[in-house]
């Protein structure tokens, strides 16, 4: 399978740096064989793993602040969370994802990149609300935004960015979740693009920064919480 992996652009190795580049290329490897074999990722991306997936995620370290303590919700086969732990050594990374196959392979790529920036946690995002806080949460392709935002928001200190990896319709999306981001008191919500010279086309980003929501709502919210707490 490895076989069938391109060579990587030049803009590669602009993108990944220093000790970034080997990892990088292990994690391709990865990706294509072990990926490929436990259902992670189709054969068919296996040619298209260096542009479609490892650039596209790595560019979001542009919109990603120094220091920062970053959760990848939904994060599959670490994409984007595990390349940004590559790419940007200064940020901590928690990959979030619920099924164990999934974490499996996470865990042992950690292991193999010997990445000291990263830890896997087994669960969802809605486990975790009021348990654990972070500056950042990342996502890609793992819901709508209105979904996206009742598991991100909870996870987010005040002023923390949601930054949710969409496509063509990420314009539609923020404006169907209107409703969502009023009701959750959010700061600001809008499209970005990163990776501009570096993938074509640039990736889309919804970049949504966190605020208190109102009162109402997180009432209801404790409520709610209490109820399933007691079933």
């Amino acid at each position: 399978m490895s076989d069938q992996i391109p060579e990587p652009p030049e803009v590669a190795r602009e993108v990944f740096t220093g000790d970034a580049w080997a990892r990088a290329e292990a994690f391709a490897e990865m990706l294509a064989g072990p990926g490929v074999v436990r259902g992670l990722l189709g054969p068919r991306e296996v040619p298209r793993i260096w542009d479609r997936h490892l650039l596209n995620c790595a560019v979001i370290a542009e919109a990603v602040p120094a220091d920062v303590r970053l959760v990848d919700i939904g994060s599959g086969a670490g994409l984007p969370g595990l390349v940004l732990a590559i790419v940007r050594p200064d940020i901590t990374v928690t990959l979030l994802e619920p099924l164990l196959r999934r974490t499996v392979f996470l865990e042992e790529c950690v292991e193999s990149l010997k990445l000291d920036n990263v830890e896997v946690l087994r669960g969802r995002a809605e486990e975790f609300a009021g348990r654990r806080e972070f500056d950042i949460a990342s996502a890609r392709a793992v819901a709508p935004l209105d979904r996206l935002l009742k598991w991100s928001l909870p996870l987010l200190r005040e002023g923390g960015e949601l930054l949710a990896m969409k496509g063509e319709r990420a314009a539609e999306e923020l404006a169907d979740a209107e409703p969502q981001l009023r009701s959750s008191g959010v700061q600001t919500a809008e499209l970005t693009s990163v990776g501009h010279g570096k993938v074509e086309p640039p990736a889309t980003l919804i970049r949504v920064v966190a605020g208190r929501a109102p009162e109402g709502a997180r009432k209801a919210s404790r409520r709610k919480d209490r109820a399933s707490r007691g079933r």
